[in-house]
């Protein structure tokens, strides 16, 4: 496994420095900077490349940027709106712009309107740390009383519309103003940042959207670039939906296995792949990690490795991020799906053998407190992640003499 690290570009707190003190092999990043449905220019990448490539001192890193995340799918492109198509081919011509700087791993979403969605950004553990949180009855508490949308209370339990009101009732202006912005805040680092008025819009937009519709859309823009990443030997890889289920009445289609069998099937190439987050998935209790790897793997094509704990064992409920080996998903058997599937790979003589992973999210713990990176994405945090993920691949790739694997 390629062990990688996200990294936000100049702005990130989290610096190259660190990233090579964390002993990582690779940078993953993108350019937030660029309006999404605009073209990733050569110079742009370039840019990026020489900015990974180096230290504060101007020292040589000796790492390169290895994956992009995201090159991201216009809001055009999944409602099939505007300037759609003219984004499509702006996305080809990035495509061929990252292949010819060496970059062959590009993750995208299919998410409308919002990226991933979390109710708290710092949620205080017991132990001190703090952790993102999604909290169903407060989401719920925003979308019925603070965006007000239309028919919201239809979409929630009994159970859960009335403690959405007592939680709304019991909060103050700032902490409604906060359940707001934690909401709406999207991607750290991108170019885009909604306001609620922004994010009615999109739903107004969204309202005549089936699920099948959305899929039908997502089909058509892969249908345009997978044979041109297929040319340039890309591997594009989509990330499932975070949480895995629908919020604010918008349609989901990349929520279970069966989303991706189906995506993989009716696109039948090579570089139409996964990005496989144990994270997002395991927000859901039907998803099987383990599974999806043993049964999908020869198409992932990058790897997000967190762990989060639900808080209910319905399929839309609360849940935070928890340690890596602490969360609902087994990590030791995915890891140990994972390293078969490179195993198979190097016996295919496949040039894919070492999936690319990053420690995904982590807990603010120590120095992380004061520092205030970006959300989910602290310095020391992810740094214990990737110690715990490299033990387990350690002890998996070289089992104690007389002991089981």
């Amino acid at each position: 496994m390629r062990q990688t690290w996200r990294w936000f570009g100049r702005e990130d707190l989290v610096s190259i420095d660190d990233m090579l003190q964390a002993g990582v092999e690779a940078a993953v990043s993108a350019l937030h900077h660029v309006p999404t449905g605009q073209v990733w220019t050569d110079g742009e990448i370039a840019r990026r490349q020489d900015e990974v490539a180096h230290m504060k001192d101007g020292t040589p890193s000796g790492l390169v940027w290895e994956v992009a995340e995201s090159l991201p799918v216009s809001e055009d492109i999944k409602k099939q709106k505007g300037e759609w198509r003219q984004h499509i081919e702006n996305y080809k011509i990035s495509l061929q712009n990252l292949a010819g700087a060496g970059i062959r791993t590009v993750c995208y979403n299919f998410m409308p309107v919002l990226d991933w969605t979390r109710t708290d950004l710092a949620w205080r553990l017991p132990n001190g740390a703090t952790c993102m949180r999604f909290d169903y009855p407060d989401f719920a508490a925003f979308d019925i009383h603070i965006l007000r949308r239309v028919d919201a209370a239809f979409d929630y339990p009994p159970e859960i519309l009335a403690e959405a009101s007592k939680r709304f009732s019991g909060m103050d202006d700032d902490r409604r103003k906060a359940l707001a912005r934690n909401v709406v805040f999207g991607l750290p680092g991108a170019a885009e940042h909604f306001t609620l008025d922004d994010v009615r819009h999109h739903l107004t937009q969204y309202r005549d959207i089936s699920e099948e519709q959305l899929r039908g859309h997502l089909l058509a823009f892969l249908e345009e670039v997978i044979p041109v990443a297929e040319r340039l030997g890309i591997g594009l890889c989509c990330h499932p939906d975070d949480p895995p289920f629908g919020l604010l009445g918008l349609p989901r289609v990349m929520s279970t296995e069966d989303d991706y069998a189906r995506t993989m099937e009716a696109v039948d190439s090579p570089a139409n792949g996964i990005t496989l987050c144990s994270g997002s998935l395991g927000a859901r209790p039907d998803n099987d990690l383990p599974g999806m790897m043993q049964r999908l793997g020869h198409r992932v094509h990058f790897l997000h490795l967190r762990n989060v704990r639900r808080e209910t064992d319905a399929l839309r409920g609360s849940f935070h991020e928890a340690g890596h080996l602490a969360g609902n998903t087994d990590m030791v058997a995915l890891i140990a799906a994972v390293l078969k599937e490179e195993a198979r790979r190097r016996a295919d003589g496949r040039e894919d053998a070492s999936i690319p992973m990053r420690p995904d999210h982590g807990q603010d713990i120590l120095d992380d407190l004061q520092r205030h990176a970006q959300p989910g994405y602290p310095s020391i945090g992810r740094l214990k992640g990737l110690a715990e993920l490299r033990g387990i691949m350690t002890a998996l790739s070289h089992p104690v003499s007389g002991m089981a694997p």
